[in-house]
């Protein structure tokens, strides 16, 4: 029999974390990654997603990728599609003020951990991409760019990248016009710091990061 060819940078994810918790009996595995962990302003967003434990789920799911490497209209369409195939899909957010008291990390798990108890399947093993949840009993598989490599993963960081940006377009560009949050998210972009120049900072702002620390620093 030849050797399966080792996942390479570039190709689509595949299934090789994802089997081998199948092939110890586990077959509802959780899959989970967030969006938003760098952005200046705004919450950070984790989902998570169960899929079936079929063979050909890349197939089902072909497209699926990293959320980063899609256009946000593909990721929408992509969004469907998981929801329609996946045996449970979850989400969940921690605020700027939970990232300003417990650090952009801890509040990375909290959010990972309101999305596992979202889920309407109970999972029975996690993946996880560079991270990993102590708090949580399971057994865990985490390692990089498991959203990248692991289907489930990667169908994971689509729900939080459209969640995530979804938040921001429809609440934070409506409560906080003039930043430009529909268009960059948060992020650190030069649009985003010449708002800040213009209208300081905003209560969506994480007073934790050094670029909005320094910019209240200049202003007291």
């Amino acid at each position: 029999m030849p050797m399966k060819r080792a996942w390479a940078w570039g190709d689509p994810p595949t299934i090789e974390a994802e089997e081998r918790f199948w092939q110890q009996g586990l077959p509802t595995v959780a899959g989970l990654d967030e969006a938003g962990r760098g952005p200046w302003a705004g919450p950070v967003w984790a989902g998570a997603v169960v899929l079936p434990a079929l063979a050909d789920i890349p197939e089902i799911l072909v497209g699926v990728r990293d959320s980063k490497a899609l256009t946000l209209r593909r990721r929408e369409v992509l969004l469907g599609r998981i929801r329609a195939v996946a045996l449970a899909v979850g989400d969940g957010s921690a605020s700027v003020d939970e990232i300003d008291a417990l650090g952009i990390v801890s509040a990375t798990r909290l959010a990972m951990q309101r999305a596992l108890g979202a889920l309407s399947v109970r999972p029975q093993a996690l993946i996880l991409d560079a991270i990993t949840l102590p708090h949580v009993a399971l057994p865990q598989d985490s390692f990089p760019r498991a959203d990248a490599r692991s289907i489930t993963v990667a169908a994971a960081s689509i729900v939080a990248k459209v969640l995530r940006d979804r938040w921001m377009v429809e609440y934070a560009e409506v409560q906080y016009p003039g930043y430009g949050f529909a268009r960059h998210k948060g992020y650190g972009t030069r649009q985003h710091q010449e708002a800040l120049d213009r209208l300081g900072v905003c209560p969506l702002h994480r007073r934790s990061f050094q670029p909005i620390a320094d910019r209240l620093d200049r202003a007291s």
